[in-house]
């Protein structure tokens, strides 16, 4: 028995160990409040901050749960997943501008996929440790609403899948945003 146990524990400390190292790399770095060296603050969209039961009123319970309870659709029913329109992905929380269709790739796993997201300041990132497993969240940079996890298994040229819940975005076409 204690043999499993520290087997156990030894697992959970290199799971931790990998998740710190994927956040740490440079590639996928962990969000901070602190400005980052030449970044301007009148770039950044102001932050939306609701009181849980505005959310509730907000969102659908579907909406409610992914982003803001961390939950996830599942896989292969999103509307996004298999959506192929030329545009922009916004939070459906606060409208912030987060992934472009021209990053978007078909990663087969069930969800939509992006190799980037619109800009560095349009998400956050930072370590999970839920359900057993150490991945890296995706959050909207604007109102902190859960988006879903990256992956550092995409393709060029970033090496990384944004793998984010359908239901987290509103898709506006191309030919409406220049209206």
């Amino acid at each position: 028995m204690w043999t499993r146990l520290l087997k156990l524990g030894i697992f959970s400390i290199v799971l931790l160990i990998v998740g710190f190292s994927l956040a740490c790399n440079g590639r996928i770095s962990p969000s901070s409040d602190e400005q980052r060296p030449g970044q301007e603050d009148d770039n950044m969209p102001s932050k939306v901050v609701k009181t849980d039961a505005e959310w509730q009123q907000l969102l659908t319970p579907e909406q409610y749960e992914v982003t803001r309870r961390k939950g996830t659709e599942p896989a292969f029913t999103g509307k996004y997943y298999e959506f192929n329109e030329n545009g922009v992905y916004r939070c459906v929380c606060c409208g912030n501008e987060l992934f472009s269709s021209e990053t978007k790739f078909d990663s087969g796993t069930g969800w939509p996929s992006f190799w980037a997201p619109i800009s560095e300041q349009s998400i956050e990132t930072a370590i999970d440790a839920s359900h057993g497993m150490v991945r890296v969240e995706v959050m909207c940079q604007r109102c902190a609403a859960h988006l879903g996890h990256v992956f550092e298994d995409g393709p060029p040229p970033t090496g990384l899948r944004y793998c984010i819940n359908s239901v987290a975005l509103d898709f506006v076409a191309a030919a409406e945003k220049q209206k």
